[in-house]
């Protein structure tokens, strides 16, 4: 027997947050990052449809990129304080994920964080409040998935926590929202949504869910991606980009991801390089090592026209140009002493991550070097 696991609710299109007007309860806590959701009017217009709900609201804003496990708890005392019935988490997917894992603390003061770190072992939620989910980047798809990627800054690793418990009860897919987005976070966003669609497809979970949401959720990707990053003010190609990366977080969520997530979360908590922007990176290559062991890249291959697996690892590197994103991680100003100094850490690391076990081939900790190397570089991995 399989199950689909998906948030409970979800509205989308332009528009939808004025849904925020039919949640019953008596109180909320929003969850956000730094200003963009203030400067665009988003974060005002929640409040505003929360209290018109007769739902009394309080903030937690400052969120930042890759949230911590110690900003979970602090917003976790702020909630212990307020005992909110919801909990919001508005903006990009790191104000989200913070969100989620302040709900866990909320519950759980006393959750152990490390142990959390194991698939999951989140414990039961919903015994406190409820959780809506409000993405201003279309990108990771958290709004629908029981994921949240927490960084641990003493160790610099980053520990994508992984239970139903934390797929949303509500999300709202509103193209809108993200209208202000800047058109490099567009576009590493985008590309994290496509990663999502290719992984999901191949892992080593089949569903057939999944699948179709992968296919379709790529097709959206490459028919609009790049409208979306020139045309910023198109909200037809926003909320379309909006759709796919929920279809995408909807697909994993039910299949789950592989090394090029594992590659990516090392190189993020590490170096900083953004999320999408790795992936990105990693994933032509991540393409060519597993079509040795699936013959499901040409599926996705012939939706946008093309053949076979190495079709589609071009394909991924010309859509990566044309949105104007890095091809080396090299290019990030990391020098080639400081790789070497890290390229075992984050190699065992990128082995032991809970990603690397629904990949479709299984590799060992010297082929995720060589990944890693290869990518560095710029250079086509052969295996």
């Amino acid at each position: 027997m399989s199950k689909l696991f998906i948030a409970s609710e979800v509205f989308h299109g332009v528009g939808t947050l004025e849904e925020l007007k039919n949640i019953k309860g008596q109180k909320a806590v929003l969850v956000t990052g730094g200003s963009s959701m203030k400067k665009s009017g988003a974060l005002d217009k929640a409040v505003s449809y929360l209290n018109e709900a007769g739902i009394e609201t309080k903030v937690f804003e400052g969120v930042e990129e890759d949230p911590s496990s110690a900003t979970c708890l602090k917003g976790a005392e702020v909630m212990k304080a307020f005992q909110p019935d919801w909990i919001v988490g508005i903006g990009g997917c790191s104000a989200i994920d913070a969100a989620k894992m302040m709900w866990v603390f909320y519950e759980y003061p006393d959750a152990d964080f490390d142990a959390m770190t194991k698939p999951f072992s989140v414990p039961t939620l919903r015994t406190k409040a409820k959780f809506v989910a409000i993405p201003s980047t279309s990108g990771t798809g958290t709004e629908t998935t029981g994921l949240a990627v927490i960084t641990d800054r003493e160790k610099g690793v980053k520990y994508p926590i992984v239970s139903y418990e934390l797929t949303p009860d509500i999300a709202i897919v509103d193209g809108e929202i993200c209208s202000t987005m800047p058109a490099h976070v567009t576009s590493n966003t985008g590309l994290d949504a496509l990663t999502h669609c290719v992984e999901a497809y191949v892992s080593n979970i089949d569903d057939n869910y999944a699948d179709a949401l992968s296919k379709g959720g790529l097709e959206i990707v490459f028919n609009n991606l790049k409208e979306a990053v020139t045309n910023p003010d198109n909200l037809k190609a926003r909320q379309n980009m909006h759709d796919a990366s929920f279809m995408g977080g909807l697909a994993f969520n039910n299949a789950w991801l592989g090394i090029v997530h594992s590659l990516s979360h090392q190189v993020g908590a590490l170096y900083g390089i953004p999320h999408g922007a790795s992936n990105a990176i990693f994933l032509p290559n991540v393409i060519r090592f597993n079509s040795k062991a699936s013959n499901r890249f040409p599926d996705l291959a012939k939706i946008i026209g093309k053949e076979t697996a190495e079709d589609l690892a071009v394909a991924v590197e010309t859509l990566r140009a044309d949105v104007n994103n890095q091809g080396t991680i090299k290019e990030f100003g990391i020098s080639q002493e400081d790789w070497d100094k890290n390229l075992d850490y984050i190699a065992n690391n990128a082995f032991l991550d809970p990603c690397t076990g629904f990949n479709p081939r299984k590799p060992t900790v010297e082929e995720l070097k060589d990944i890693y190397n290869a990518c560095y570089n710029g250079e086509i991995v052969n295996f």
